[in-house]
């Protein structure tokens, strides 16, 4: 029940039609005994900075969770960053202090990570390419080479963008194997959608369906729709597809965590 008491975190979202972290958040925290409640605002670019500003000054917002387009900007917007979200440069998560100053954090990555291993997909010593070197993305390549991924290769339609990403990863991760490169998945052990591509009917697909070897396990960032055409086509070739949902569902616990 919402009361006076009740604590707002927004998720900040344009479109917002697709998001499926509400129901998860809000049942985690009921699960934990938190009197907090999630409701998804759609913030267009151009009012992002004003909306995440007038948080600052009330008391009962907890914080913000923050998905496409925004992660990029929202972190720019923060007083402070914490762990990967100071690394790659984006947040997932704001904590409003008490004093109205923003922190932010990042668990897309963790998540991620995470839902692999719970569905029995490990990738250490894994080849990876990464497709997309946004906000997901960026927290997506940070927890795959602290999973100990044996290379990571990420494409990009703009390469400077990916060769910035694997600059900063490089700079972390010093031992470890990162290259740009094209969104070829042939040889890969995993193939990671890290951009938004599947989210609308007639998006292109990320990668050449013809070039997925069976086997390779393909995974999405993107949520809804549940299944898409990237995961239906490379099911269809024998690959081993993997949802988006899975991030969330294995990060909800660690989104709470970080508000408290």
């Amino acid at each position: 029940m919402i009361t006076g008491y009740t604590r707002f975190v927004p998720l900040l979202a344009h479109p917002c039609r697709h998001v499926r972290t509400p129901p998860l958040f809000n049942a985690e925290c009921e699960r934990q005994g938190e009197d907090i409640v999630m409701v998804p605002l759609d913030v267009a670019p151009d009012r992002l900075r004003n909306t995440v500003e007038s948080f600052r000054a009330i008391e009962n917002v907890a914080g913000m969770v923050i998905t496409i387009p925004h992660k990029g900007a929202v972190a720019a917007l923060c007083d402070r960053l914490t762990g990967a979200a100071e690394l790659v440069g984006t947040c997932n998560i704001v904590r409003r202090e008490k004093d109205g100053s923003l922190t932010g954090g990042m668990f897309d990555g963790e998540g991620f990570v995470a839902g692999l291993l719970q569905r029995g997909h490990d990738p250490a010593g894994r080849r990876v390419l990464l497709v997309g070197a946004g906000g997901a993305a960026g927290g997506v390549a940070h927890a795959l080479l602290g999973a100990g991924v044996a290379s990571l290769t990420i494409a990009n339609r703009s390469p400077e963008k990916a060769e910035a990403l694997a600059g900063r990863l490089q700079g972390i991760f010093r031992d470890a194997q990162v290259e740009v490169g094209a969104p070829d998945p042939r040889c890969f052990d995993i193939v990671v959608n890290g951009t938004a591509l599947g989210m609308h009917a007639g998006d292109a697909l990320p990668v050449d369906i013809d070039r997925l070897d069976a086997g390779t396990v393909v995974a999405e960032v993107v949520m809804q729709p549940d299944v898409t055409p990237l995961l239906a086509q490379a099911e269809a070739r024998g690959c081993v597809v993997h949802k988006g949902i899975h991030m969330i569902e294995q990060q909800v616990r660690l989104l709470v965590d970080f508000l408290k």
